[in-house]
């Protein structure tokens, strides 16, 4: 708790505004992006859609050291695996939060897994996709419900 006040009251002091707020275990949830209850987050912009894990799954997870990568032109469908990332702890599957076409690839996670725990929503993105059912966008959380439902997934662990 002296953190998130000490955290809160930095930011005041600087008069920065985040571009996150801060859940339980203080992972970023962004504004801008949805969210699976899997722990996938979704950009889109225009016709393509970035994926990759959230801050919450990588902090989890721990140091990522092997990611499992689908080719670009694979399909792939909203709730079911695309890919893997490994860990230290665990190896888990990530799930497609949406339904479409791989366009992209982030071949910089086989040289480098670790950008997931570094930089999860910028440099650590896994797939882009091409929407094929614009409505699931809509099915996911927002930041807030995402963040209320990690702090709601922490309490009951």
């Amino acid at each position: 708790m002296a953190l998130r006040i000490w955290a809160s009251s930095t930011v005041k002091s600087t008069s920065v505004s985040p571009a996150f707020s801060l859940s339980r275990c203080f992972s970023s949830v962004l504004e801008g992006l949805k969210y699976a209850k899997s722990h996938e987050w979704v950009k889109h912009d225009g016709p393509v859609a970035s994926i990759g894990i959230t801050d919450h799954a990588q902090d989890h997870l721990g140091e990522v050291v092997f990611v499992e990568l689908p080719e670009v032109g694979k399909s792939v469908t909203q709730g079911e695996s695309f890919g893997a990332v490994e860990s230290v702890k665990a190896t888990s599957d990530v799930n497609s939060p949406i339904s479409g076409e791989v366009v992209e690839v982030n071949t910089k996670l086989s040289e480098t897994p670790g950008l997931i725990n570094i930089s999860p929503y910028q440099n650590g993105w896994m797939i882009k996709v091409k929407p094929s059912n614009a409505a699931e966008l809509e099915e996911l959380l927002n930041p807030t419900a995402y963040t209320k439902f990690c702090e709601e997934e922490d309490a009951a662990h």
